[in-house]
């Protein structure tokens, strides 16, 4: 068994816990038509690797012990018998994170150089990441429902046309921090979320842009039920 598919087994019980992720998940499989059981390296194991990544470096960072706060570092650690270095919780599990996103997704360093200088401006103490992790759970609801809304059939483009995927996934995202003159209400609504979470968590457009897509891609990769029937 893939280990990123043992982990994300083990994370069953936390669901309760975890439950924002299937909001905007439930939709972006409704969206592509796809099944609801997802395959590993999916979109669930992706986001589920990324809270790992931002639990592991507030440890790291803040000096955080208990890490019954930290319900998926907790799994992650435990699941797959990552090492505590130097006796300091985080870093050997931030590296192992960070190494399991770039061979499964393809992420670059300057994306989580993003996230590490964001977590160090706006995490200074314990009390804050809770803050933290509640307004980036926030954003990505916002930002995913917004952009499948803005993007619409622009999305069913087939996969291979990942080029043209990424130019029309840039041009959202800019007209999400940008544009003014949306007309629909709940757009604009939603465009004034996202712009004050983002204002407080401090990411690029390049970065948003650069998670939006992957997300995209992740979920048009996602089994269809007509797949699994033959």
């Amino acid at each position: 068994m893939h280990e990123t598919q043992y982990f994300t087994k083990k994370l069953l019980p936390l669901q309760p816990i975890l439950q924002f992720k299937y909001i905007y998940m439930g939709f972006w499989n409704k969206l592509f038509g796809n099944n609801s059981e997802q395959k590993v390296g999916g979109m669930e194991d992706f986001m589920t690797l990324i809270r790992v990544y931002f639990q592991a470096a507030m440890a790291a960072d803040l000096g955080i012990t208990n890490l019954a706060a930290l319900p998926d570092l907790r799994v992650f650690k435990s699941t797959l018998k990552v090492a505590t270095v130097n006796n300091k919780l985080g870093v050997g599990e931030r590296t192992r994170c960070k190494k399991m996103l770039k061979e499964m997704y393809g992420m670059e360093d300057e994306f989580f150089k993003e996230i590490d200088s964001s977590l160090r401006k706006r995490c200074k103490k314990i009390q804050d990441a809770q803050t933290y992790l509640l307004q980036f759970q926030g954003f990505t609801q916002e930002i995913m429902m917004l952009t499948g809304n803005l993007m619409k059939f622009k999305l069913r483009l087939p996969g291979f046309m990942k080029k043209a995927l990424y130019t029309m996934t840039e041009k959202t995202v800019n007209d999400i921090f940008n544009k003014n003159d949306f007309s629909d209400p709940a757009v604009l609504k939603s465009i004034v979320a996202v712009r004050e979470y983002n204002r407080r968590l401090g990411f690029s457009q390049k970065w948003v842009t650069d998670f939006v897509y992957k997300v995209v891609m992740l979920a048009k990769k996602e089994p269809k039920p007509a797949q699994d029937e033959k």
